[in-house]
């Protein structure tokens, strides 16, 4: 009965502490994750080049433009007011169009056979913590 009242209690003491451990890390991480986001830029890379810079807060109409690369490739980006993703593109494969319109710096959009990619920063990105690795 003694072994079973131990094993017990160090259960009680282990758990106890995981749960202590696994608070105390979200606390941490909104607590640290606070800054406030005073501007969103879309940059838009080709071939490794930037090749054009947009503040997505300050669109006020939707548009779009068409990035032309080698051998005839193309990309048709389309920009809302605070997102961008791809509407159209050459490649065979057409993952970028299937990745949808980004708002926040947490995946870019890429068109790796046309090498265009599309990514998001902040002013006050090098302040926030980063949850995602790529």
């Amino acid at each position: 009965m003694f072994k079973n009242y131990l094993k017990n209690r160090t259960a009680l003491i282990l758990s106890a502490l995981i749960l202590l451990i696994l608070l105390g890390s979200t606390a941490a991480f909104l607590l640290l994750n606070t800054g406030e986001q005073t501007g969103t830029i879309a940059e838009i890379y080709q071939d490794g080049e930037l090749i054009k810079t947009i503040d997505l807060n300050a669109v006020t109409e939707d548009y779009s433009f068409t990035v032309s690369g080698e051998n005839g490739t193309y990309n048709v980006i389309e920009v809302h007011h605070g997102e961008i993703g791809i509407a159209e593109a050459s490649c065979p494969d057409k993952l970028c169009i299937n990745m949808g319109f980004i708002h926040s710096s947490a995946m870019p959009v890429t068109c790796l056979p046309n090498k265009l990619v599309i990514k998001i920063v902040t002013e006050s990105s090098s302040n926030n913590i980063d949850g995602v690795a790529y």
